[in-house]
């Protein structure tokens, strides 16, 4: 999917500023529009000039990578604020300093919490744009969503070199050991899920090599977000692409994902993909199809009925 209209978030911070520099890149990349927002720390008011500093950024950025860019006038307190402007933007570029202390601890951080009230992807910027995306690793668990995550990456930069990456947990070792299994037993168990991993992988870039010059591979055994945090300093990668399963904020608290877990791992940026999402333009045409229907189009007997055109439109 390529980002048809980019939403950038700032709080003024050098995370924002970054934010702001790789949202206006990706935008010149794809033709799109840059709207630009500004979120007050959690607790802390806004600067009183925050309007005309948001609105000074919007014109430079503007003039330097000779796009269309516009900030939202309202000032946001909370992440209510930005969501409808979120729920319209196709990518999110996050630039907010990380929220410290018991607020955190309890609450987890704004961008945690955004991606599981708006369900768009969330691009986390660390580092300064130097220039487009040079190499990405792809975080894949082998399930459909996979080639979702691997699709957007190659749509955000087209020329990076792409790297798969897989991590065998270590997890259901440690309950065969709790259990007295083997170790020959568990040996066996070990290589029989590289051996699918293996498999799996050899599809995956298989079907991508002919896309591109060559898609890497690589398979690892560990912690998921912890491998996936290795090989990205491993490989000097700028950016990681990883997964989000639906989840409440009691489950991430207790549980911590896979996302969560690169994101305070790496160093590079991270591009959050929740599992299931729809691009904000996709979703507002099916927005006018069903309203279409519900003012009162009637299809005549046998003809093709509401859900059948909506699976059609998406075809």
């Amino acid at each position: 999917m390529t980002p048809h209209s980019i939403l950038a978030v700032t709080d003024f911070s050098t995370h924002g500023d970054n934010a702001l520099s790789r949202a206006a890149q990706l935008c010149a990349e794809h033709g799109a529009p840059l709207k630009l927002i500004y979120l007050a720390y959690p607790g802390e008011p806004p600067p009183p000039d925050a309007g005309c500093r948001l609105a000074h950024h919007a014109l430079q950025l503007g003039q330097r990578h000779g796009i269309r860019v516009d900030s939202v006038a309202r000032i946001a307190l909370t992440l209510e604020d930005i969501l409808p402007a979120a729920r319209s933007a196709d990518l999110l570029v996050w630039g907010t300093a990380p929220v410290r202390g018991i607020r955190s601890l309890f609450q987890g951080q704004p961008m945690e919490s955004m991606l599981r009230k708006c369900r768009r992807p969330v691009l986390v910027v660390r580092e300064p744009a130097q220039g487009p995306y040079r190499s990405m690793v792809v975080a894949v668990d082998f399930s459909e969503a996979s080639r979702g995550l691997i699709e957007l990456g190659f749509a955000l930069s087209k020329d990076a070199q792409v790297e798969l990456f897989h991590a065998i947990s270590m997890a259901n070792e440690g309950k065969l050991r709790y259990a007295e299994v083997s170790e020959q037993a568990i040996k066996a168990y070990r290589e029989e899920c590289h051996r699918y991993a293996r498999d799996r992988m050899f599809w995956l870039t298989d079907s991508y090599d002919a896309r591109r010059n060559r898609v890497l591979s690589a398979i690892r055994h560990g912690s998921p977000a912890r491998q996936v945090a290795v090989q990205q300093q491993r490989s000097g990668a700028d950016l990681v692409v990883v997964g989000k399963h639906p989840s409440s904020a009691a489950v991430d608290f207790l549980f911590e994902s896979v996302a969560k877990g690169v994101l305070r791992h790496s160093t590079s940026d991270v591009l959050v993909v929740p599992h299931g999402y729809q691009a904000a333009s996709g979703a507002r045409a099916t927005d006018r199809l069903e309203a279409q229907f519900r003012r009162g189009r009637r299809v005549r007997a046998g003809g093709v009925g509401f859900s059948q055109a909506r699976a059609e439109w998406r075809d």
